[in-house]
């Protein structure tokens, strides 16, 4: 197993700083990822950091390293889900219990928005702000961390890359690969990854 770098955190810690990255550098989360970069902080270490991680993110400034940690957080979570519509016909996923209200709310919502294919604007205009905010808020209490931050695909038919994935809530990731899947825009990823098979 190769260990993470000083260099490599060092770097990654200066382009979040200087916010030159969209994200936390995706490349280096993968690099993380694959290599069990939280194995490699040792039981202390890694309990650690999963109590870190688990405070409300406005019990902190804006430490690099906890930000790595979030970042790497959200990026198993990115793969997991990737993995899971690759392997299993995404129309039958149920990803919460609320998969019904969460679905039928946000097409009554956004009757328009190309889920297909997300701009960044999708999301992040301040336009899109003001719908999305009550639309996320009423899920508050019942969806357990629905405004902590996770990966979103833009493109659906393509993999979490850097320039295909943005930063969103729980709850829009939720309400937009619900609709995804229900409306079978995921079918093209489960379908290559079957062919291939």
């Amino acid at each position: 197993m190769r260990s993470v770098s000083a260099r490599s955190v060092a770097e990654t810690e200066r382009r979040m700083r200087s916010g030159s990255s969209r994200f936390v550098g995706v490349l280096w989360l993968r690099e993380m990822a694959s290599d069990n970069g939280l194995a490699s902080l040792g039981v202390e270490g890694a309990s650690a950091a999963a109590h870190a991680l688990s405070l409300p993110a406005d019990a902190y400034g804006n430490d690099p390293r906890l930000e790595v940690m979030w970042a790497m957080k959200a990026y198993n979570h990115a793969e997991v889900y990737f993995n899971l519509i690759s392997s299993v016909d995404p129309k039958f996923l149920k990803l919460t219990k609320l998969d019904d209200k969460i679905y039928s709310t946000f097409r009554e919502t956004f009757k328009e928005l190309d889920i297909k294919l997300l701009k960044p604007d999708d999301l992040k205009s301040d336009e899109a702000k003001e719908t999305w905010r009550p639309f996320c808020n009423q899920f508050e209490g019942l969806i357990e961390d629905f405004n902590y931050g996770t990966l979103l695909r833009l493109d659906c038919e393509k993999d979490y890359t850097e320039e295909n994935t943005i930063f969103a809530t729980r709850v829009q990731f939720f309400a937009v690969e619900i609709a995804r899947n229900r409306e079978g825009y995921n079918n093209t990823v489960f379908m290559s990854k079957s062919s291939k098979s």
